[in-house]
């Protein structure tokens, strides 16, 4: 079955021609009057891929499930040209790999909002790796934005209002509301002219390679295997506790993780984090002591109170000698000359957003500071060389960081 969505944005009556908001509601007041199928057959995705092989602009977005099961994955691919927006649905029994070499081909530019998570799921769940990348947020940030969500700059732009609420939902159902297939193409219907808009005022402000350049290292975005470390080393405010703590912090979050993997739930809708932060600081004993810690309801105690407690006996049975230690970094003796160089490097910094209408860390971030003010290169040749500077970095800023470096000895 083929998605009529497909005719919404036909040619002859084009988003780009007519007025946005008026005719995408005209349009999508029709798409609910007439029967919705979803790309979920092989033949519409091979159709689809043959009109996509002549674009030279795609506009892609993606629609997942991990707010509703422990491994989320993608439900849900959208993909706009000047002139159709069409959808994709993965889990139906389709070969998607005609859609790789789109997606490869670096004579085509894949536009995305946002694209980190993007690119590792792409990868994760079809091997996709995506070649000549915009991120219309990156070029946002660069452009000096104040909200650089895509709602925003839909409303802003083009008067559009996306509901927000359906970017929680669980996209695994079937079948799609009206309103989440409205959503769906919101999505992207607008990208390729919001792409266009943001690339003209790039280039006119000379920044348009900087965000081409931003956008490729956010291509290469893969998701990092951690299976074999601690849990409590992706626990926010871990650090911060004692190894006895710790060591009772780890086995709740395997419980936690083990009855999320039954139930087919995301971690937190069995316990959330500041809970769990809370019963490793207050090491509970007893049913008595698990009353009155916020985010433990009574619901929770009488479906998981007793697990809880023997979890906890658990790490506390810990040897003192076997009790986990939060690593920490070996934080880097400074000299005089060093301190100096990074207070001035900072003071540029702010300096420069200020003028650019940019926010500091946009500029450079405090580990590139951190490693100029160390090496203190005195050649292009040797700043080439600092971990973290990029090439629009050197080529724009370049100068200016070589004479201000060489003025602190």
């Amino acid at each position: 079955m083929t998605l009529r969505a497909v005719d919404l944005f036909s040619p002859s009556a084009s988003i780009f021609r007519c007025g946005t908001a008026d005719f995408l509601q005209k349009q999508t007041n029709k798409y609910q009057q007439e029967s919705t199928d979803i790309i979920e057959d092989q033949q519409a995705l091979n159709r689809l891929v043959e009109r996509l092989n002549t674009e030279t602009t795609l506009a892609f977005d993606l629609e997942a499930d991990s707010l509703h099961h422990y491994t989320e994955k993608v439900c849900l691919i959208q993909v706009s040209t000047n002139s159709e927006t069409a959808l994709i649905d993965p889990l139906a029994p389709l070969d998607l790999s005609p859609l790789a070499p789109i997606l490869a081909n670096p004579a085509v530019r894949k536009v995305f909002h946002g694209a980190d998570y993007d690119m590792r799921s792409l990868y994760r769940d079809f091997g996709f790796e995506v070649r000549n990348l915009f991120d219309t947020m990156i070029a946002s940030q660069f452009l000096g934005e104040k909200e650089v969500g895509l709602a925003a700059a839909l409303k802003k732009r083009f008067g559009v209002e996306l509901d927000k609420k359906y970017q929680k939902a669980d996209w695994s159902k079937r079948p799609f509301s009206p309103q989440m297939i409205e959503y769906a193409m919101k999505d992207t219907s607008l990208l390729i002219k919001l792409y266009l808009q943001l690339e003209d005022e790039l280039r006119a402000k000379g920044r348009l390679a900087w965000v081409e350049e931003e956008s490729e290292i956010v291509s290469c975005v893969r998701a990092a295997s951690r299976d074999n470390e601690p849990l409590f080393l992706r626990f926010k405010g871990a650090a911060k506790l004692k190894p006895r703590s710790l060591a009772v912090l780890e086995k709740l979050l395997l419980f936690r993780d083990e009855r999320a993997r039954k139930r087919d739930v995301p971690p937190f809708r069995i316990l959330g984090n500041e809970p769990l932060r809370e019963l490793a600081e207050l090491l509970p004993r007893t049913a008595a002591d698990l009353t009155g810690i916020p985010g433990i309801s009574q619901k929770l105690i009488d479906t998981y109170g007793r697990e809880i407690l023997n979890v906890v006996a658990q790490g506390l049975s810990i040897p003192a000698e076997k009790l986990p230690h939060y690593p920490t970094v070996q934080r880097v003796i400074k000299d005089r000359y060093q301190e100096e160089r990074l207070k001035r490097l900072k003071e540029w910094r702010e300096g420069k957003g200020a003028a650019l209408g940019l926010s500091v860390g946009i500029i450079a971030n405090n580990s590139l500071l951190e490693a100029l003010s160390e090496a203190a290169p005195d050649s292009l040749e040797k700043l080439a060389g600092i971990p973290g500077l990029k090439r629009w970095q050197k080529q724009e800023f370049g100068a200016e960081l070589l004479d201000l470096l060489k003025n602190v000895s």
